[in-house]
C-alpha cells in the first residue's frame, strides 16, 4: 500500500535526492532545464535529423537503421541479442538495414502496401526487429502485440485493426493463432519463423522467404503525417482503442531518448519493455536506433540473477525498466545487486505507473543511484514529464514537462469548459497542449472516442495530477476505471465480458485491487446463474478459463462471489462502489444507485 499513499497524499515529505559523486560523471545532455526549455523548438528538433534523400519526406526506418548504415556507424553494433538458451548475435546496423529491406521486399512481393496493417506477434527475437523496420520502410502500418495476450485480446486488436499481415513464430501460431484465424478475414499471410517442427498449413516461412529477397530497398517517398505505428490500449467500456501515430512521432522519440533518457553516442542501452507495449517500440527500437545507440535486447522472461548479470557483463550504462521488474528486484534484496560491480552504470530510469518513494531511494541502496521517474501514454506516443540527469529528484514526483512541452493541471466545468489551476498542490486532470509530433492522430475508426479527449488546444489525459510550487508534477490517479497492473492498462470491460462466457456467470464487475508489486491486479466480482453455488472450485475454474482466453497478464487474479452487483438504475455496474467497498474507502455519492445494491 505504499505506492497508493504515495500517490494519494498531498503532503509532499520526502526530500530531494541528491545526486552521489560521480553520478554525473557523464555531462548530461540537458543540463540546464530552464536554458533548455527556453531554447527548445520542434523545428530545431526536426533539423537534427536526415528525412528522405531527395526532399522526399521522413520515414521512421530511413532514420533509424539506413541513414547509419550508409555512414561512419555501418559496423557498429545496433541490437546485441542475448537469446535464452545462450545464443547472442550483435546485428550491425548495415546488417539491420538489409534484413528489413529484405522485409520490405517480401511486403511487396506479397502484395502488401502502404498503409496497410502488419501485425507481430513473437518474443524479443531478432525477426521482429527485421520485420517493424521493414514495414516501415515500405509504408506499412506497424502493430506489435504482447505475445503473453491469450487467444481473445489478439483477435479483437486484428479485427480492429485489419490486419493484412502477421509475423508469429511456430509455437505462438499453433497456441493462439490457428484458432482464430477463420474470424480473420482481412488477413492474407502468416508469416512464421521456425522452431524446429513443421511449417503449420497455410503459412509461409519467414527466414526462407526472406533469404530469397535482395538486401536493397529504396524507400518511397513518406510524408511525415502517414501513418505507421498502431497501439491498442484499453478503455473502460467498449472495445480497446487503436491508438494511430505517424512516421513524425521519431522526431520526439529521438529528442526524448537524448533528454529525458539522457542516451549519448558510447551508451549500453537497455530497456526491458517488451515491444509489444508502445515502450518497447518507442524507446526499445526507434530512439535508441535513431541516435545510434548500441541496444540491449534479451530474449528471456524475468530474472533478477540473469538481469544483474546482463547489467555487469553487456556494461549496460543506460538502463530503462519497468517499476514491477524494480519491485522485484527490492524483494530479491540489495546484497544480490552488491555481488556484480556495475562501474559502467551510470543512468536508471522507470516507467509504467508511478515509482514508489522506496523504490527511488533503493536505487541509491543497491547501485548507487537513484531511479528517475518519467510519465507518458500510449496517446502521448513518447515521454512527456521526467526527471532529468541534471535535476534533484523528488521521490515520487514525475518529474517536470519535457522542453516542447506545456503541462497543466486543469479543471472542466458542467459546460466543458476548461480552468487551469494554477495553485500548488490542487488536483485535477493532467493536460498536454497540442503540437508535439509524437500525439496520436486518431483512435482508429472512433472519431468521437478520439475527440472526447480534446478541449481546444488541450489533450485530457485522463490522469489526476498535482503540481508543487517548484514545478514537479505528481501523479494522483486514473479518472476512469482502467487498471494497471505491471505497467500494462487492462480495460474492464474486456475482462467483463470473458468472464461472462462462463456458463456459470450471470454478471461481473472488474476492479484494480492495490499491489505491492505489480501496483494493481485485476479483481472480479461475479454473481452466478440460477443453479450455481459459490465456491472455491468455481472461482478456479472461472479464473482458468478467464486465463485460457485472455491471458494471465489480463486475466482475473481474484474472484469473490454475490448475489448481485451495485449498479445504476439505468443499469451500469459502479466499478467505483466495487472498488470503494473493497479497499474500505468513502462510497461517496449513491443516489443514482439500483434499489438493493
Amino acid at each position: 500500500m505504499n505506492a497508493v499513499r504515495a500517490m494519494r497524499g498531498k503532503a509532499m515529505p520526502y526530500e530531494p535526492i541528491v545526486k552521489l559523486p560521480g553520478a554525473l560523471r557523464v555531462p548530461p545532455n540537458l543540463a540546464d532545464y530552464a536554458a533548455g526549455r527556453a531554447a527548445f523548438t520542434w523545428e530545431a528538433a526536426r533539423a537534427e535529423l536526415d528525412g528522405l534523400p531527395g526532399g522526399r519526406g521522413l520515414n521512421i526506418a530511413h532514420e533509424a537503421v539506413d541513414r547509419h548504415a550508409r555512414g561512419a556507424l555501418a559496423g557498429k553494433v545496433a541490437l546485441r541479442w542475448l537469446g535464452k538458451a545462450g545464443a547472442v548475435d550483435a546485428l550491425t546496423f548495415a546488417r539491420l538495414a538489409a534484413e528489413s529491406s529484405r522485409f520490405a521486399n517480401a511486403l511487396r512481393g506479397l502484395g502488401i502496401g502502404a498503409g496497410d496493417r502488419v501485425f507481430a506477434l513473437t518474443g524479443r527475437i531478432p525477426q521482429l526487429y527485421f520485420a517493424a523496420l521493414g514495414a516501415w520502410k515500405n509504408r506499412s502500418v506497424l502493430c506489435t502485440l504482447f505475445s503473453a495476450f491469450g487467444p481473445e485480446p489478439i483477435r479483437m486488436r486484428m479485427a480492429l485493426g485489419e490486419a493484412a499481415a502477421l509475423v508469429t513464430t511456430e509455437s505462438l501460431y499453433r497456441k493462439k493463432i490457428a484458432q482464430i484465424r477463420g474470424e480473420l478475414p482481412a488477413l492474407r499471410h502468416v508469416l512464421v519463423v521456425r522452431e524446429g517442427g513443421a511449417l503449420p498449413e497455410g503459412t509461409l516461412d519467414f527466414d526462407a522467404l526472406l533469404a530469397g529477397q535482395s538486401d536493397a530497398f529504396e524507400i518511397p517517398p513518406t510524408d511525415p503525417e502517414d501513418m505507421a505505428l498502431l497501439h491498442f490500449t484499453s478503455g473502460t467500456t467498449g472495445t480497446p482503442k487503436g491508438a494511430v501515430h505517424v512516421h513524425a512521432a521519431v522526431i520526439a522519440h529521438h529528442v526524448t531518448g537524448k533528454l529525458a533518457l539522457d542516451l549519448h553516442p558510447d551508451d549500453i542501452f537497455w530497456c526491458t519493455a517488451d515491444p509489444g507495449w508502445v515502450t518497447g517500440t518507442s524507446y526499445g527500437i526507434i530512439a535508441p536506433l535513431s541516435l545510434g545507440v548500441t541496444s540491449i535486447v534479451d530474449e528471456a522472461d524475468f530474472d533478477p540473477e540473469r538481469w544483474y548479470e546482463i547489467l555487469a557483463r553487456e556494461k549496460v550504462s543506460v538502463w530503462y525498466t519497468a517499476p514491477t521488474a524494480i519491485r522485484m528486484m527490492m524483494k530479491a534484496g540489495a546484497d544480490l545487486a552488491r555481488r556484480q560491480p556495475l562501474p559502467s552504470l551510470r543512468f536508471l530510469s522507470s516507467v509504467g505507473e508511478p515509482l514508489n518513494p522506496e523504490a527511488v531511494r533503493w536505487g541509491v541502496e543497491a547501485f548507487g543511484l537513484p531511479f528517475h521517474d518519467n510519465w507518458w501514454q500510449t496517446e502521448t506516443g513518447g515521454i512527456m514529464v521526467a526527471n532529468f540527469a541534471a535535476m534533484d529528484i523528488r521521490p515520487g514526483s514525475m518529474g517536470k514537462p519535457l522542453p516542447g512541452i506545456e503541462a497543466a493541471v486543469v479543471q472542466q466545468d458542467g459546460d466543458g469548459a476548461l480552468t487551469v489551476l494554477e495553485a500548488p498542490g490542487v488536483e485535477g486532470e493532467l493536460a498536454l497542449k497540442r503540437g508535439w509530433p509524437s500525439i496520436f492522430r486518431d483512435y482508429l475508426g472512433q472519431p468521437e472516442r478520439y475527440a472526447k479527449c480534446f478541449v481546444g488546444d488541450w489533450y485530457l489525459t485522463g490522469d489526476l495530477a498535482r503540481r508543487d510550487a517548484d514545478g514537479y508534477f505528481w501523479f494522483v490517479g486514473r479518472k476512469d476505471d482502467v487498471i494497471k497492473t505491471s505497467g500494462h492498462l487492462i480495460g474492464p470491460f474486456e475482462v467483463e465480458s470473458v468472464l461472462m462466457e462462463h456458463p456459470a456467470v450471470a454478471e461481473a464487475g472488474v476492479i484494480g485491487k492495490p499491489d505491492p508489486v505489480a501496483f494493481e491486479v485485476v479483481k472480479a466480482f461475479v454473481s452466478l446463474r440460477a443453479g450455481h453455488e459459490p465456491s472455491e472450485a468455481l472461482a478456479r475454474e472461472i479464473m482458468a478459463h478467464a486465463r485460457r482466453r485472455l491471458g494471465a497478464v489480463v486475466a482475473p487474479k481474484e474472484i469473490s462471489f454475490s448475489p448481485s452487483l451495485p449498479k445504476t438504475r439505468s443499469g451500469k455496474i459502479m466499478r467505483r462502489l466495487l472498488k470503494a467497498r473493497e479497499l474500505g474507502l468513502p462510497e461517496g455519492d449513491i443516489s443514482t444507485l439500483e434499489a438493493g445494491s
